[in-house]
């Protein structure tokens, strides 16, 4: 079994045929699958996803633990992270809990983004702040995009969590070099990994698999995008996630059984689910 730590199941490539993916996720051993939000819009779909599937509405899942929600704006958004949208968010937060569903796991995705990102950097840096502030509050794992800004994105983490992390923090889609992630590590935060590592010119990368402690790494798809070396082009969906923990397996010299053992023992911690 595996968990899918960070899809995007509620964009317009999965409108058609979502059981389907389900199924296919169901049966390729994806036991979870965290549906992660990246604007307001997305977070709003995805609760109302996870909800759906903890009341038994959602086709396809294997049952009500099946799908989780965060929330989050990913710094394409960053001009959306106002103080009421974060109050919606501690309030969206504390009716799930109160109401028994525990369906919002983390804070995310948030972060920089240096390379295509057209708001400003103070902008981006502003909003991450924000949301790193609502985490604290409301005592949720985070989620961080990261792209060309390694030591900005990394300051930022430690002004929180300086000395021992407060919160669980995962740099998901981990694209930066071996150095960078030792440092990442060294902080106590994750690294999570995708389809990427799968990729022929991704020899940097898969350096920084083979060094990665086994309590520092998750597996995600980061669908639809990022499809595995062996599906490269077509859509990317949680059945594939499975493909990331075979190279995983590969990198470090050990049995898959022990990399999907491992990867989901770490994504039930980080989330607590």
């Amino acid at each position: 079994m595996i968990i899918d730590t960070h899809a995007h199941l509620m964009f317009s490539e999965f409108k058609d045929d979502l059981e389907n993916v389900f199924v296919r996720a169901r049966e390729a051993g994806v036991e979870k699958i965290v549906n992660v939000g990246c604007s307001k819009e997305a977070s709003k779909q995805a609760v109302e996803m996870a909800k759906a599937n903890k009341e038994g509405r959602l086709a396809g899942a294997s049952d009500e633990n099946f799908l989780y929600a965060t929330l989050g704006l990913h710094p394409y958004d960053a001009l959306d992270a106002t103080d009421e949208l974060m109050e919606e968010w501690e309030k969206l937060i504390t009716d799930d809990r109160s109401s028994g569903r525990n369906r919002i796991v983390a804070i995310g995705e948030i972060g920089l983004d240096y390379f295509k990102a057209k708001i400003g950097h103070d902008e981006q840096k502003e909003a991450f702040r924000k949301q790193l502030k609502l985490a604290m509050k409301v005592d949720l794992p985070v989620i961080v995009h990261n792209r060309e800004a390694d030591e900005e994105s990394l300051e930022i983490l430690k002004e929180f969590f300086g000395g021992k992390p407060q919160l669980e923090v995962v740099f998901h889609c981990f694209g930066s070099n071996l150095e960078f992630a030792k440092k990442v590590w060294v902080a106590g935060f994750m690294t999570s990994f995708t389809g990427v590592i799968t990729y022929p010119n991704a020899v940097k990368l898969r350096e920084v698999v083979k060094e990665v402690p086994m309590d520092k790494f998750m597996v995600e798809t980061d669908c639809p995008y990022l499809a595995p070396q062996v599906y490269r082009g077509k859509r990317n969906e949680p059945a594939y996630v499975v493909e990331v923990a075979k190279m995983i397996a590969e990198v470090k010299g050990i049995s898959l059984e022990v990399v999907q053992k491992v990867a989901v023992e770490n994504s039930k911690r980080f989330f607590q689910i």
